[in-house]
């Protein structure tokens, strides 16, 4: 077990705190830091851990992870570059930003891993895709991987598909989040009290998760399973198709990644 500095105790800093302590980390092996103070009593209190200014935290770690907006991260490495210990790991989960930009803020030879989590780590059901940067090693991938297997699964990838992981999983529960508030609408304005629609949606929308998941079948056929020639499913889809729905989700996510594509270059 090493020591872990939190650089950023927001949403996803803290889920990872709270995942690592129910995976067993001590308390004592995670020092969290933040701009905002009140925020640190608040997350001390609630798990038990260290808090210290950034760069203190830095300094005392041998894993440094930085959770914080990708617009705050040029103030921040300046801050953890003066305390880094020599052998220290940086993991990023700064959406947009390459390990070459980070690596060229911190002191030679750092090695850095580059991560995109998504918001499900909050019930540990995330799913994570890692990449190493150039001086980063199979056993840094692997520290990372244990870190962040703590709150879901995790894959490593090339970092040149981390923008395309981005548009896929990092920003993909807010389109499903989508299509289960269109559901919920549609069923109330079929005539179903709101309370009953939402727990049809989530179950469905659950329930299918689960079964694709479980099953190891393709989409395609689970949807040929439900869908009845002439029946009420086959008239659904043809009315999405005409819509265009599957393109215009391709055309989202193609956004996505060039949005991700221009965090990195601004």
């Amino acid at each position: 077990m090493t020591t872990l500095a939190v650089i950023g105790a927001g949403v996803m800093g803290e889920t990872l705190i709270a995942g690592l302590l129910r995976a067993g980390w001590a308390s004592s092996d995670i020092i969290a830091s933040d701009r905002h103070a009140a925020r640190l009593t608040e997350i001390e209190a609630r798990h038990g851990i260290r808090t210290a200014e950034t760069a203190e935290a830095a300094g005392q770690a041998d894993t440094v992870m930085l959770v914080v907006k990708p617009q705050d991260l040029g103030e921040v490495l300046p801050q953890i570059a003066s305390t880094l210990r020599p052998d220290a790991l940086v993991v990023s989960l700064c959406a947009g930003i390459t390990t070459a930009t980070i690596e060229a803020a911190l002191p030679g030879g750092t090695p850095v891993v580059r991560v995109m989590p998504n918001t499900p780590a909050q019930v540990d059901e995330g799913m994570a895709a890692v990449s190493a940067g150039t001086t980063a090693e199979a056993r840094h991938l692997e520290h990372a991987t244990a870190l962040l297997s703590a709150v879901g699964k995790v894959v490593v990838v090339p970092e040149k598909y981390q923008d395309a992981v981005t548009a896929i999983s990092g920003s993909g529960p807010a389109y499903l989040y989508f299509v289960v508030e269109a559901m919920i609408d549609a069923g109330v304005m079929l005539g179903l009290p709101r309370d009953t629609a939402t727990t049809l949606v989530v179950q469905t929308m659950y329930g299918s998760a689960k079964l694709l998941s479980e099953s190891g079948l393709h989409p395609t056929v689970l949807k040929e399973r439900v869908t009845s020639p002439g029946g009420t499913t086959a008239a659904a889809l043809r009315e999405l198709e005409s819509h265009k729905v599957k393109a215009a989700f391709i055309t989202a996510m193609e956004a996505a990644r060039d949005r991700s594509r221009s965090l990195a270059k601004s």
